[in-house]
């Protein structure tokens, strides 16, 4: 009796103790009329590294822009190349990246529960934007890509035609499963096989390592082989920039047909005169041309079946779907040794009836998606064929602006920005081309 009495004695001491606690440290007053202080919050770094960055980007495209609208001159060029590979390419590792952007932007084009960061749509919108006013400057040094091939190039082999028409119909085709994989949820294949992205953070898979050094080694022989053949952002870019505002010239003065335009030009976007060329008969070429828009919407159809068909096996490469054809081996032939994903399946307590449901869902989108990935394709297969059959006339060297990077180098070899030609032997050189 005596320990529980002095037991009780103690709780009693604690509970007044607390008590004057209490009336030492009186509850707050919030009817006093005291104004709190606002509250100001330091901007995080990579917060204040994305506000430079698009500043950067502005500013550099808007360099450019002046540089081969205005001046028609090179040198500003070679400077954003250096800055961009310098920032956007090693300082800032590739990222945040114009051309990774496509697919944050269709995957939120479809799922608005998917919130895309304002930097990563600035950074897909604003060279889109500019490549309708001044044509494709974000490609001429600005993008760190084509700004690394452009310092390496030495030479410029040109490709023989039917080898570059082969060639530049696969930017469309990776666009278009850039979109497909990243609208489903599967993956963003841009990132995952980016081959410069482990050159500028020094380290990385080892074969897109050697794929980046092969192209770069490509690069030094002729003109920039990822933005003609691979890059799926200059396929969109070079929609707007064939009606861009402000189109880059050659020259601001009468062309002479001269030729060194065209031999200079690395991505071979100068188009030579046909005058003195072997002109077909016009009705050929106008029956091939009927023949083509004849064919074109059984190419869709074809190329959108064809695409529908696979799709099961294009839906393979999504998780859920991989997840779920482990599991279904697993319960058919049951093994000691499983995967680390089926591991976690089982540990989680996950349901087979509610993957599958997520699993069929997946596969109606890709049947869809598919199908329309498939009939973009045909598309882009029956424009490639009309493209080739079409024989512009022209009279001087012309400018394909689509093709296009906004390099620069053509407008030193042209004589007429040099030096003038006297006027006798212009006269001359265009009676000769009558």
């Amino acid at each position: 009796m005596k320990q529980l009495s002095t037991f009780l004695l103690s709780i009693l001491a604690f509970a007044n103790a607390g008590a004057q606690n209490l009336n030492r440290f009186p509850k707050p007053d919030f009817e006093s009329g005291y104004q709190y202080p606002d509250a100001h919050y330091a901007l995080p770094n990579e917060q204040l590294w994305l506000v430079i960055d698009i500043i950067l980007l502005v500013g550099l495209m808007s360099f450019v822009a002046w540089a081969v609208i205005k001046k028609q001159t090179r040198k500003p060029i070679i400077w954003v190349s250096i800055i961009s590979v310098a920032y956007f390419g090693f300082f800032r590792s590739g990222c945040v990246c114009s051309i990774g952007s496509i697919q944050n932007v269709a995957l939120a084009f479809v799922d608005s529960s998917y919130a895309i960061p304002l930097s990563v749509f600035l950074f897909f919108i604003l060279p889109i934007v500019f490549a309708f006013l001044f044509g494709r400057v974000f490609c001429a040094g600005v993008c760190p890509f084509g700004a690394l091939q452009e310092l390496v190039n030495i030479r410029n082999y040109r490709l023989s035609k039917s080898v570059t028409a082969v060639l530049e119909v696969i930017p469309w085709l990776y666009l278009i499963f850039a979109i497909l994989y990243a609208v489903t949820r599967t993956s963003f294949i841009i990132c995952l096989y980016d081959p410069f992205i482990g050159i500028f953070r020094l380290g990385g898979d080892f074969g897109l390592i050697l794929f980046g050094v092969v192209l770069l080694i490509a690069s030094v022989f002729t003109g920039r082989p990822f933005c003609r053949f691979i890059c799926p952002y200059g396929a969109l870019l070079s929609l707007f920039s064939k009606v861009s505002i402000w189109k880059i010239q050659i020259t601001k003065q009468a062309c002479i047909n001269c030729e060194l335009c065209h031999n200079a030009c690395p991505v071979d976007a100068i188009k030579p005169p046909y005058e003195n060329k072997t002109k077909e008969e016009r009705l050929q070429g106008v029956k091939r041309l009927i023949m083509y828009f004849i064919f074109l919407p059984l190419m869709i159809g074809a190329s959108g079946y064809v695409m529908h068909y696979a799709s099961p096996g294009l839906s393979e490469a999504h998780k859920d779907v991989k997840l779920y054809n482990m599991l279904m081996e697993q319960e058919a032939n049951p093994q000691v040794l499983i995967p680390i994903e089926l591991e976690a399946f089982y540990s989680l307590g996950g349901e087979i009836h509610q993957l599958k449901q997520e699993v069929d869902q997946v596969k109606a989108e890709f049947e869809f998606y598919s199908l329309v990935a498939g009939l973009f394709i045909g598309l882009v297969l029956g424009l490639a064929l009309i493209k080739l059959s079409v024989k512009r006339s022209r009279k001087v060297y012309e400018i394909e602006h689509d093709d296009c990077v906004a390099c620069g180098k053509c407008f030193s070899y042209c004589p007429k920005n040099t030096f003038l030609i006297p006027e006798n032997l212009l006269q001359a050189d265009e009676t000769n081309n009558i």
